[in-house]
């Protein structure tokens, strides 16, 4: 698993980050303090707190580094 800290503070960063990382076959997390939800999941994104940085978290068992290349328009 890989962990990176990105922000989403605006509706056009959440659509075009859910659509850059479904492309993917992985399994994406966002962690805002206590909540864990799909990155993967437009309403779920909309549920937390967007004013701060978020953890995703990647599940892969290789290198990331095609996702962690898309993800660095979103990286904090």
């Amino acid at each position: 698993m890989k962990t990176v800290k990105i922000s989403l503070n605006s509706i056009d960063k959440v659509k075009s980050f859910v659509n850059d990382i479904t492309k993917f076959e992985y399994d994406f997390d966002l962690v805002s303090g206590r909540y864990v939800i799909d990155a993967k999941s437009i309403m779920g994104i909309f549920s937390l707190d967007l004013s701060k940085p978020i953890d995703l978290n990647i599940h892969t068992e290789g290198g990331a580094e095609d996702v962690l290349e898309i993800l660095k328009q979103y990286q904090v």
